[in-house]
């Protein structure tokens, strides 16, 4: 009875191990499995250079078309009465990370995050900047508020520790913070005269991705903040008051007053600080010193750090989230969960006032 070719494999490899001289028939079938292997390999090799290839096609179309467009700019036109000061109110909204929960005793009783907390201090950011805005309207006209949305209002699933703790699924927070945002918007509508303009740069942040890794060209196609800024859009597509700047490029702006004056709006994520004495302040300003050799700005808006900071040539934007176990884990300085807004004025051409906008319950607020 001829053998099979599992017999024959099986005496291939005792005669191996005995040292033994292998007949004709065992040699070929020798030879024919190292040909059999080396084919498998070159085969998976090629299916996966073929898989690369693919990729790498898809990202180059899509980063061809973000280098040939350029960058979105909104004009700011004065609307002065006569004689009268005249300013713009921007105003920046980044960082809640919604469904994060923060535990008093991860941060040493300093602070407490759910998605109750975030809720109350959703509402006093709300009436907080229209207590700034209304005080400033008495003595310069704001005809314009520039809401700017510059991303990470969910933490999202990228480290899978904060996704451990968290309270929404990341699905479920970008609707939160969808609905969050309408009525945000919907507030300042009610809360303004007819004559004031809304323009809202929208930027996607680095924890609302769908990929574990950071993109660079594909960042906007692997957001679920993208999207809901393109939702945000088409809900209020038959509002006349409202411009939104979707920008799916790292950077958008905003020239106020017949570009008297220039900002650059971005999430901050590309910012490269690892930790030093002197804070995001020596990062930030070698960051932007390359990016006015390309297109100079006279100020440039962001989040990303959880710092509340006026730089002079820039603006960091705090957290509605406050202190974590990530700001205790890189030892970073506590500071109360804020937003912050500002003032552009027409007549100096230059950022004024730099307010803080605080959301967290005083300890001698009396309780409701």
């Amino acid at each position: 009875m001829p053998k099979n070719l599992k017999q024959i494999k099986a005496e291939v490899h005792v005669k191996e191990l005995e040292k033994t001289p292998l007949t004709a028939t065992e040699r070929l079938e020798v030879d024919l499995e190292k040909l059999r292997d080396k084919r498998q390999g070159k085969d998976e090799q090629i299916k996966t250079l073929q898989d690369r290839v693919l990729a790498l096609e898809s990202e180059n179309e899509v980063f061809t078309a973000l280098k040939q467009s350029k960058p979105q700019v909104i004009d700011i036109k004065s609307r002065p009465a006569s004689g009268q000061s005249e300013s713009a109110m921007v105003i920046v909204w980044s960082d809640w990370h919604l469904e994060e929960t923060v535990l008093p005793e991860q941060v040493s009783g300093k602070n407490e995050y759910n998605l109750e907390v975030f809720d109350a201090r959703f509402h006093r950011l709300l009436r907080g900047q229209m207590a700034w805005y209304k005080i400033h309207a008495r003595d310069t006209s704001i005809k314009t508020i520039v809401l700017a949305l510059l991303g990470d209002f969910i933490t999202g699933s990228i480290h899978e520790d904060l996704a451990e703790g968290n309270s929404l699924a990341p699905a479920e927070a970008i609707y939160k913070a969808y609905s969050m945002i309408v009525s945000g918007i919907k507030f300042v509508l009610a809360e303004t005269p007819k004559d004031v303009q809304l323009i809202l740069p929208c930027h996607s942040g680095n924890h609302g991705r769908m990929t574990k890794d950071q993109r660079i060209a594909t960042e906007s196609g692997n957001s679920l903040e993208y999207f809901m800024y393109l939702m945000l859009q088409d809900y209020f597509a038959t509002e006349t008051r409202i411009k939104f700047v979707v920008q799916a490029g790292y950077h958008s702006y905003v020239r106020f007053f017949e570009g008297a004056y220039e900002v650059r709006f971005h999430h901050g994520h590309q910012i490269n600080y690892q930790g030093g004495v002197g804070g995001i302040t020596i990062p930030v300003n070698k960051a932007i010193a390359q990016w006015n050799k390309a297109r100079k700005a006279d100020l440039d808006v962001f989040g990303h750090f959880h710092t509340k900071f006026d730089g002079g040539n820039f603006v960091c934007n705090g957290a509605l989230i406050g202190y974590n176990a990530y700001a205790v884990s890189i030892k970073a300085s506590y500071e109360p969960p804020s937003q912050v807004c500002f003032l552009v004025n027409r007549e100096y051409g230059a950022k004024t006032a730099v307010m803080p906008i605080f959301v967290e319950k005083p300890s001698n607020e009396i309780q409701e």
